[in-house]
């Protein structure tokens, strides 16, 4: 299994005492709970996985240019770097995270502009006031903290749907170029994958881009 690295979930952490509850006036203040918040990261680490890759045949006749010992190896990650169908997945990709991201900008900019109020008016408001404060920013945390889960589920599901329909466009082109070359097997010769050592002439991945391409300009 290729495993192709984009950019990166998020993972928002809220101070210990928002975990627990315990967000009183002597236990937290607004300054400390921002400062002790991880950022939303600018960045998405997103693992797309594109499974290729043991596909048997049965023996095919002809006269075409035959691999030796009818076994290839292509490399996931090509295919998806220098198709035309495999770069516009990865700028949908793309584009949909930073979508994402952007609302969650969104909602940390408003829970700076809190955080800003209340600094600002803490030496007038009194002790009740700023339990109340802190009390609508500890729910205000908590909103943003499940929003980034939410969105960052959405963006998995979205690779998973969008990776899922190139990985049967692999296979259908694959197979393919494998009945022309005579091949039986087509291994995944990825980093973490089945193959420790091949020969260079068994990797088919230069055919099997230019056949995608033809398929799907």
């Amino acid at each position: 299994m290729g495993s192709i690295l984009m950019r990166a979930p998020v993972s928002v952490k809220v101070c210990s005492n928002l975990r627990s509850g315990r967000c009183s006036r002597r236990s937290m203040n607004v300054m400390g709970l921002m400062a002790n918040t991880r950022r939303w990261q600018t960045g998405w680490i997103c693992f797309f996985s594109v499974v290729v890759m043991t596909i048997s045949f049965g023996g095919c006749a002809g006269t075409v240019t035959r691999v030796e010992g009818k076994v290839g190896v292509i490399n996931p990650q090509r295919l998806l770097n220098d198709t035309n169908a495999g770069k516009r997945v990865k700028e949908n990709l793309t584009a949909y995270s930073k979508n994402r991201q952007a609302l969650m900008e969104l909602e940390e900019r408003e829970l700076r502009r809190m955080e800003e109020d209340f600094v600002k008016q803490s030496s007038i408001l009194s002790p009740a006031a700023k339990r109340d404060r802190e009390e609508q920013f500890r729910r205000r945390m908590q909103e943003y903290q499940q929003k980034a889960a939410e969105l960052n589920r959405e963006v998995q599901e979205k690779q998973k749907d969008v990776l899922e329909g190139f990985r049967d466009k692999i296979e259908t082109v694959v197979a393919k170029v494998a009945k022309r070359l005579g091949l039986q097997v087509v291994i995944d010769k990825s980093k973490g994958g089945p193959t420790v050592y091949h020969e260079e002439g068994l990797d088919i991945s230069s055919e099997v881009i230019e056949e995608f391409n033809r398929e799907y300009p």
